[in-house]
């Protein structure tokens, strides 16, 4: 079975090392040093001013809006995963959508004037496949009409736009760090801000509101990981580079071999700005029908891929659905994940193509 994704696991030896420390300190959780150490560390490494490590990535995202003090009407993507518009109507905000740019997939920032009224209060939009949205004309048009700025970057650790982090754009920023993605802390997630009152409130939401163990700032959730889980992060946090570096080999591997193939192959390779993390190897076909023969016919083969993202989020039957993303709708149609990680062999990347082009 060749897989969309496998997760990286680091020697275990080390992990076990890590959990010998824990049960002699006898701390599992409540903001340990191992979780202390692991937001230092990424911190630096997005070079943010604040970093917070916290249980899964849609809770970063509900206590971002949340500390944000989103309401109303929010301008956000249609295509992206499900968690960042159930997360917008979970805190109840409505979901207002902008189509996206065909070239990159990206919330389209030429649609996003048409769509702003009094009662909007932020952009939520996502870095896709790790592929940075224009950050600077969503910045231009958040400090027009005083809108803040989310970013869903889920899938955009490691990636940069003119040589900063992409967690360094919008006034926050949630990072997913699930088993599937390229540095994963088993289930874990984090938020990234440059701003100190930002940064302030999300750091009492993320432990039920505490000042203190008698006295409360304000509302607040659970949102703490573990310090197992931040093992597994410190762990796997060192190989980093070695996970891109193998990953883009692969990328480039499947360039070459369906280079003659009419399949759109991440047309964002080719930006000078943008260093890439090889998040994901989206293709996409010129229909539907082709698609679905060709998911059906790897999967006949053991090699299970990713329609990513279907259906599209203004299709969800709890908001307000809006015909107008067009090329949303067209791409998600016809898109479709290959399998990639950081062992995937050049014999299984080779099987993969001969059954596409077949």
């Amino acid at each position: 079975m060749i897989n969309v994704t496998k997760s990286y696991l680091p020697d275990l030896k080390k992990y076990v090392s890590y959990l010998e420390g824990i049960w002699q300190s006898g701390q599992l959780t409540s903001n340990g040093p191992l979780v202390l150490e692991l937001e230092e560390k990424i911190k630096n490494y997005l070079g943010v001013k604040h970093f917070y490590f916290l249980n899964n990535g849609t809770t970063a995202l509900l206590i971002a809006i949340k500390a944000a003090g989103l309401s109303g009407e929010v301008i956000t993507t249609p295509f992206s995963y499900v968690a960042t518009t159930s997360s917008l109507v979970w805190q109840g905000c409505k979901p207002v959508f902008v189509d996206i740019d065909s070239s990159n997939y990206t919330i389209d920032p030429e649609k996003i004037r048409d769509k702003i009224t009094p009662a909007t209060t932020a952009i939520v939009a996502t870095h896709v496949f790790g592929f940075p949205c224009n950050v600077e004309e969503i910045d231009e048009i958040a400090k027009e009409f005083n809108l803040q700025v989310i970013y869903d970057a889920a899938h955009a650790f490691g990636a940069e736009y003119k040589n900063k982090s992409l967690l360094s754009f919008g006034d926050i920023s949630v990072l997913s760090f699930h088993a599937t993605k390229l540095f994963h802390t088993v289930e874990g997630g984090g938020i990234a801000t440059n701003n100190d009152e930002l940064a302030h409130k999300v750091s009492y939401m993320r432990n039920f509101g505490h000042k203190g163990q008698e006295d409360f700032y304000g509302i607040g959730i659970n949102g703490k990981s573990s310090e197992l889980h931040a093992a597994m992060g410190l762990c796997i946090f060192p190989h980093i580079k070695e996970i891109i570096s193998k990953r883009s080999a692969i990328c480039n591997l499947y360039n070459i071999l369906l280079k003659e193939f009419q399949l759109l192959t991440k047309p964002f390779f080719r930006s000078n700005f943008v260093t890439y993390n090889y998040s994901y190897y989206p293709v996409l076909f010129n229909d539907e029908d082709i698609l679905i023969d060709t998911k059906i016919r790897l999967e006949m083969a053991g090699i299970n891929c990713r329609r990513y993202f279907y259906p599209p989020l203004n299709r969800l039957n709890y908001v307000e659905n809006n015909l107008e993303n067009s090329v949303s709708d067209s791409i998600s149609k016809r898109i479709l994940c290959l399998p990639l990680y950081h062992d995937l062999t050049a014999a299984d990347v080779k099987l993969i193509c001969s059954i596409i082009i077949k």
